[in-house]
């Protein structure tokens, strides 16, 4: 049973996030900070000065007594702390990563738990949102009662957990964040690029455009570590940019050289792409255009 658990970062927004929840669902906390300075932790919970790639005697013990450790961290860091974490652990502790990319991570996990319980969970939106009624990506490489428990935990707090195998994360993920944030983004430098008032253009905007820029100001306003972790982590990652910037090139081809039946053409083409999901994609635009 969870009772005791440590986060690493948490006084991040990830880490934030599930110590808040775990404090709720009556788990004493310990976060790990390597900061002298800082906000203190959620209500209830300890926080002691470590850095969790150079373990000090205190924190090895903290970890030792931990039925879990989180590891809320940018990935370099959790590489760097999986072996020492691992030497620490307790038999049967179980050891959480909330990576945005898990090939890596699993393969330390694989490499140096023995005896342990590892999953990686990725929540699949921004932490200020919560829980509720989102997905949380579950990347199990050693499962067990502690496991089952964790994943349990978050679908009590509205979370819905979806098991997918490291490798088809990053595939997956690859897609459906590091393809969208680099549209997004492009979408942003392609605006500075042009020099167009923003403000002019927002008097007479329509809801496409309303809704790529509400979106550009929502992640150009985030954490650039986390976008950064999202684009550079993941190697699958390099493969969506390219097919983006193609994309964009043959677009520009077919307006350029092509005929309007020639774009008619592409137009079904990205239709097709959408699959099973068009009708539902196309409700929901309808949906978020009723309120832009």
């Amino acid at each position: 049973m969870i009772r005791r658990a440590v986060i690493v970062g948490g006084q991040g927004a990830v880490g934030r996030l599930f110590t808040e929840r775990l404090l709720g669902s009556g788990i004493q906390i310990c976060v790990v900070d390597p900061a002298g300075a800082g906000s203190p932790a959620p209500g209830g919970a300890r926080r002691i000065h470590g850095d969790i790639t150079d373990l000090s005697p205190q924190l090895e013990k903290e970890l030792g007594k931990a039925d879990m450790v989180v590891l809320a961290v940018p990935e370099p860091v959790a590489l760097a702390a999986v072996k020492g974490v691992a030497a620490a652990l307790r038999p049967g502790a179980l050891l959480v990563d909330t990576l945005s990319v898990k090939q890596r991570v699993d393969e330390e996990f694989r490499a140096h738990l023995h005896g342990v319980e590892a999953v990686g969970l990725n929540p699949m939106f921004a932490p200020a949102l919560g829980f509720e009624g989102r997905v949380v990506a579950a990347s199990v490489a050693f499962d067990g009662p502690l496991t089952a428990e964790l994943l349990k935990l978050v679908e009590s707090w509205g979370g819905r957990i979806v098991r997918v195998e490291a490798a088809e994360h990053d595939r997956l993920t690859a897609v459906s964040q590091a393809l969208t944030h680099a549209t997004v983004l492009s979408f942003g430098l392609a605006l500075s690029k042009m020099g167009t008032d923003v403000e002019e253009v927002a008097r007479i905007a329509p809801p496409p455009h309303k809704t790529l820029a509400s979106l550009l100001a929502r992640v150009s306003s985030g954490t650039p570590e986390v976008y950064w972790d999202v684009q550079a982590a993941n190697p699958q990652a390099v493969d969506a940019r390219s097919a983006l910037a193609e994309a964009a090139r043959r677009l520009a081809d077919t307006v350029k050289d092509g005929s309007e039946e020639d774009f008619a053409a592409l137009m079904g083409k990205v239709r097709g792409a959408l699959g099973a999901e068009l009708d539902n994609y196309r409700e929901l635009c309808a949906r978020i255009f009723a309120n832009v």
